[in-house]
């Protein structure tokens, strides 16, 4: 009977070493990978690429109101989020590179703009007419709604100033209709979120049409 007994547990044994192992539920796997998707696209967001919606016309015409674009985060370094620290530097931004930055008034929101001036420039502007260490400097993009000059207005009669260290000046390309440089300072390096790439999506609310032509436009 010790013998039966001690054969019937040794067979449970051999039965129990053959079961394959237990294998994930579905709902696991999904979990799983809802959240390493998760994962991967906030660490994509908060240092390679993020998408911004343009809300105004101070960069007017390069980039209209409804244009939805994508932003290189990488190109200028990797930052340390919240204390803006950049561990891995790349590049920094060049006069004519558009980018998006902390606006320095309200640090809950993002600006876009083009950078005219980088450390150590002399910046003045006589007539609209941008001097840039006293030469003028080729506005290839910028353009003027209003034809008159303001005399006493920083819109068309600014500085001179300098530039100073890890600091950019920048303007809006609609000039006369762009809160810039020109009235709340310079931005600080640290600020600056990433230079604008791509124009993935751009959709005109006054008459609710998609605006093809500039899907894909690469933006300089």
């Amino acid at each position: 009977m010790k013998k039966k007994v001690k054969e019937e547990k040794e067979s449970k044994k051999k039965a129990s070493a053959k079961e394959p192992p237990k294998t994930k539920s579905k709902i696991q796997e999904y979990i799983e990978a809802i959240l390493i998707a998760i994962l991967i696209a906030a660490v994509i967001r908060t240092f390679v690429v993020q998408a911004y919606k343009i809300p105004s016309r101070s960069m007017v015409p390069t980039l209209l109101v409804g244009d939805h674009l994508l932003v290189n985060k990488f190109i200028y370094g990797v930052k340390i989020p919240v204390i803006r620290k950049t561990i891995l530097p790349i590049t920094d931004p060049k006069r004519g590179d558009i980018i998006v930055f902390i606006y320095p008034e309200d640090r809950s929101k993002d600006y876009i703009k083009r950078v005219i001036g980088v450390a150590g420039d002399k910046i003045e502007i006589r007539n609209k007419k941008i001097y840039i260490n006293d030469q003028r400097y080729e506005d290839a993009y910028g353009i003027y709604s209003d034809p008159q000059i303001l005399q006493d207005n920083v819109r068309d009669n600014f500085g001179p100033v300098t530039v100073p260290a890890d600091s950019l000046f920048v303007m809006g390309d609609n000039r006369d209709e762009s809160a810039d440089s020109r009235y709340w300072g310079f931005v600080s390096l640290p600020d600056v979120e990433g230079k604008a790439l791509i124009i993935y999506w751009s959709w005109n609310s006054d008459d609710f049409s998609l605006r093809w032509k500039r899907l894909g436009h690469l933006l300089h």
